[in-house]
This record gives C-alpha cells, sequence and structure tokens, in this order.
C-alpha cells in the first residue's frame, strides 16, 4: 500500500477537525460535499474503510505519535 506523506495527512485531519466543528455534515450541499471528500481521501490515504478508523490511522503516522501506544486501536 503506498502511504502518503505525513504532511497530507496532517493537512487532511486539519480540514476534516475544521469542517466538523463547523458541522457541515449538517450544513450546504457544498459543504456536506467537501466533508465527504475529505473523509473519502482520508480513508484512501490510510487504507481503511470509515473516517474513523482513518482519523485514528492518521494521527498514528504523524511525526511524534507513540508507535508502541496502540490503546486507541484496540479499545
Amino acid at each position: 500500500m503506498l502511504m502518503a506523506h505525513p504532511t497530507v495527512l496532517r493537512n487532511l485531519v486539519e480540514q476534516y477537525e475544521a469542517l466538523r466543528l463547523l458541522h457541515a455534515e449538517s450544513g450546504s450541499t457544498e459543504a456536506r460535499q467537501r466533508m465527504d471528500d475529505v473523509a473519502y481521501t482520508l480513508c484512501v490515504s490510510t487504507g481503511t474503510g470509515d473516517v474513523d478508523s482513518a482519523l485514528v490511522a492518521a494521527r498514528h503516522r504523524l511525526p511524534g505519535a507513540r508507535p508502541e501506544d496502540d490503546s486507541v486501536l484496540t479499545a
């Protein structure tokens, strides 16, 4: 599997979190589409099937993540 560059992952995570904070899922058609697009790109970039898993996987790959700490993945 190709791995996205950490800068790309960080940007996607930040975009998704900003859209979620702005409640884009209940906003205009364009806002919902943007959120869906970012979620899809996160999933493809991390090889996951849902946005929650994609966020965990992306954060795990970012610099400063503790690779030995997989407690979030086993919960």
